[in-house]
């Protein structure tokens, strides 16, 4: 399922349909190893469109300056708009060496705005809340983002890292159309009550990091981690807790022989089984890795391969949190907002 064979998935009941598998464009302008020079970036984006990715995910906190949304619109330049399903997030601010949330009103709406220049767009896809402002009503930001989708400006509303009832409470003011959330063999925690209320609400789910971080990969355990990366300072790969979660990658591994791929490939083949409204958006930074990548695409996995698969690394027993204060960028977890003013 390549080309113009690739799967098409509807994210929400607004009328988003995008393709089956994303492009994380983060990677590109740095966070796991060095940004890749332009030309480089631009020809991967080209090369995943070829092969049928249409489903671009970038924000305006990735890179110096802006770098990825830059990127990504000289990229966009080369390609077919009409045919291109582009999302973008706001809501991360770095001040100096910290980073901070902000959903304000205006601050929503200076973003939007930033980022159509950025990308060199005259409309956005799906816009994200990127990470959820702990001090101000999820009713105001929505609030801005609807006038937005009634601009033209934005088509679509997503939210990420929200808490179930942060869904709820957007979701009534406008249609939320995704969800991004992390998502993996070992990272599982929406399946308890985000996963549900999406579902219950129909909205789709973009998970980000669907093969770990690249740790089904071998990143970490076979190959070295690049020297700038996050992962060098991360939980889950470092000390006694990569030691530990090295077992789940051998696992994989020889259940990957088994269907007759790579473990990332079933790694990925897995999270691509969860449901119909789910569309992972993994990342590499070389069109080697994301033709592997997608390979997943051909792994059919029955209910009992699922349950093997899942079996094989029971989220219980994975060492390490799957964020840090080191992380990139600062991670809420499951975040809550306070009720407007007006409410009793």
């Amino acid at each position: 399922m390549v080309g113009n064979d690739m799967q098409r998935v509807k994210l929400g009941n607004q009328g988003l349909e995008v393709s089956k598998l994303g492009y994380g464009c983060m990677g590109l302008t740095g966070i796991y190893n060095s940004p890749v020079p332009e030309e480089d970036g631009i020809a991967i984006i080209k090369h995943a469109f070829s092969k049928g990715i249409t489903f671009f995910d970038t924000s305006d906190i990735y890179g110096v300056d802006h770098a990825n949304e830059i990127l990504v619109g000289k990229a966009l330049k080369q390609l077919p708009r009409e045919k291109i399903e582009l999302a973008t997030k706001f809501g991360v601010v770095k001040i100096e060496t910290t980073f901070e949330v902000k959903g304000t009103p205006e601050y929503v709406r200076s973003c939007c705005e930033a980022s159509l220049r950025r990308l060199g767009v005259d409309y956005i896809d799906l816009f994200y809340v990127h990470r959820i402002d702990t001090s101000v009503p999820i009713e105001e930001t929505m609030g801005e983002l609807k006038m937005l989708v009634e601009e033209g400006k934005i088509k679509y509303i997503g939210l990420s890292e929200a808490s179930p009832n942060t869904v709820r409470r957007a979701h009534a003011v406008h249609p939320i159309t995704a969800v991004q959330m992390e998502y993996s063999l070992l990272t599982r925690d929406i399946e308890e009550e985000i996963l549900p209320v999406c579902r219950e609400l129909g909205i789709g789910l973009v998970p980000y990091c669907p093969t770990a971080r690249g740790f089904f990969g071998g990143k970490a355990v076979v190959e070295s981690v690049h020297a700038k990366s996050l992962m060098q300072t991360h939980p889950r790969f470092t000390g006694q807790n990569l030691e530990q979660n090295i077992k789940f990658y051998t696992r994989i591994e020889a259940l990957s022989k088994k269907h007759g791929c790579t473990p990332i490939q079933l790694a990925l083949a897995w999270v691509l089984h969860q449901g119909d409204d789910v569309a992972p958006i993994p990342g590499t930074t070389k069109i080697k890795n994301l033709d592997e990548i997608m390979g997943a695409l051909r792994v059919k996995l029955r209910e009992d391969d699922l349950k093997e698969i899942s079996d094989a690394v029971p989220v219980n027993e994975v060492a390490g949190p799957r964020t840090s204060e080191n992380n990139y960028p600062t991670c809420y977890k499951f975040a809550d907002t306070p009720l407007p003013k007006d409410s009793k």
